[in-house]
């Protein structure tokens, strides 16, 4: 099983996403073998914590640990602005960018934290929120489509208060990733 930890995205932001990715798209003139590969809008989400591949006897484990994650209130998430990784001369994700309540980083460790006893590697990086749009392989990208990444880059995509997050399973296939959402886990009181 190949499994993360998201905040899933409302239908009224997902909808500005959708709206995005299809400007850029009709704005890109790359050669077909180096066109972006583009998320498809009902997968779009803010990853919590990566777990990666895990055998399914932990499964219990994971969602044992991720039910014990508290806060006090919900978290606020707002979507604005665009911005590439790691730079926009040679870049591999298109990202828009999350600025979350305070909150937002200990909801993301406090997950870290409980996964990494029962075994989870913990996180080497430090919890930077984003939302990935598009990955570039090879790295590039067109004049045409960056001009197009400048013009939104200031843009304000919705916002959202929540206080749940989700447990989702990744499947790939032929067409796509497929995420399945295996369990929801409620943090915070809504206030």
């Amino acid at each position: 099983m190949r499994l993360f930890v998201a905040l899933e995205i409302p239908s009224s932001v997902r909808d500005n996403l959708a709206a995005l990715i299809d400007e850029l798209r009709r704005a890109d003139a790359t050669p077909p073998k180096l066109k972006p590969r583009w998320v498809r809008p009902e997968n779009l989400h803010v990853t919590l914590k990566f777990i990666g591949h895990i055998d399914a006897s932990k499964l219990d484990s994971i969602r044992g640990v991720t039910t014990t994650v508290r806060l006090e209130s919900p978290v606020e998430i707002e979507f604005r602005g665009l911005g590439f990784f790691p730079g926009d001369k040679r870049p591999r994700v298109l990202w828009v960018g999350v600025k979350g309540s305070p909150n937002l980083v200990p909801l993301a460790n406090g997950i870290d934290q409980r996964l990494q006893v029962i075994g989870v590697p913990k996180e080497t990086r430090e919890f930077t929120p984003h939302l990935t749009l598009a990955r570039f392989d090879p790295p590039g990208i067109s004049e045409k489509l960056h001009a197009a990444v400048q013009k939104n880059a200031g843009s304000d995509f919705g916002s959202f208060r929540t206080s749940e997050f989700h447990l989702i399973e990744s499947k790939t296939k032929p067409s796509g990733a497929e995420y399945t959402t295996l369990q929801s886990f409620r943090f915070a009181v809504e206030a």
